[in-house]
């Protein structure tokens, strides 16, 4: 599982940090960074909430 993001499309308005800050991270610039593109099947729950719940679709998962 790889986690990508349409920064065209990103508001960074960290719904997604707020559901798996492990993953999601925005900072004081203002912008959404990923912190771990490829994160463990553990967390797939916490990344398809955040699929889910991102107001721009801006999130998605790719499998590998």
């Amino acid at each position: 599982m790889r986690v990508v993001v349409d920064f065209d499309l990103c508001e960074s308005n960290a719904i997604c940090m707020g559901i798996a800050p492990e993953v999601f991270e925005v900072r004081d610039d203002d912008f959404l960074y990923v912190l771990d593109e490829t994160p463990p099947e553990s967390m797939r729950p916490k990344i398809e909430e955040a699929v889910q719940r991102c107001p721009k679709q801006a999130i998605s998962i790719a499998e590998d």
